[in-house]
């Protein structure tokens, strides 16, 4: 017997890692408020790893304990972000309102391109060169991170409310079902 699995395109496992992820957070302990505080933490964080040459990641754990959010949620809410493409997609827009909010022409030091070669031998001018040229982007990115993580921190509420109290509907059927066919056994 060969034992063939069906083979799906890009499009539908990126659907099907959505939804997975999706009723993983749904399914998490610890309540409604600390799994979405979690989610909204580790999905605003996605937002600023590129600009911050992920730099984030220090702060990840640190920044959930400290929030009393979900690390699990928290860790959901980062690989949705990152299915979501939204970091790389509002990169240009992040920019535009960092210069806004920066108008400031920022040089500090050489710039130095950046090289992975250069940074194995220990000469860290590439990534300071890179952190530097990208402070408007990070301004930008920080504050998405921050109006995203607000709506995601709602969104998720939202949902995971609705889902507990439909997994709470469908156990007091269950029960209700149980005790009619436990009462007309009896009859």
């Amino acid at each position: 017997m060969t034992n063939k699995r069906k083979k799906y395109n890009f499009v539908q496992r990126i659907r099907r890692a959505f939804k997975y992820n999706f009723i993983k957070l749904l399914r998490s302990p610890g309540g409604a408020r600390k799994v979405s505080l979690g989610f909204a933490i580790g999905f605003g964080m996605e937002m600023v790893v590129l600009s911050s040459a992920s730099l984030i990641y220090i702060l990840f754990l640190p920044v959930v304990r400290l929030a009393k959010g979900s690390l699990p949620a928290a860790i959901i809410g980062n690989v949705i972000g990152k299915l979501t493409f939204l970091p790389v997609l509002l990169l240009p827009f992040a920019k535009k309102i960092g210069k806004i909010i920066f108008p400031m022409k920022v040089k500090l030091g050489h710039n130095t391109p950046f090289s992975f070669q250069s940074l194995l031998h220990g000469d860290f001018r590439g990534v300071i060169s890179l952190l530097h040229g990208g402070v408007h982007v990070l301004i930008g990115m920080s504050i998405f991170a921050i109006i995203l993580g607000v709506i995601s921190y709602f969104i998720v509420h939202y949902f995971y409310e609705k889902e507990k109290t439909k997994r709470l509907t469908r156990i007091l059927n269950k029960q209700a079902l149980r005790k009619n066919n436990l009462e007309n056994n009896y009859i």
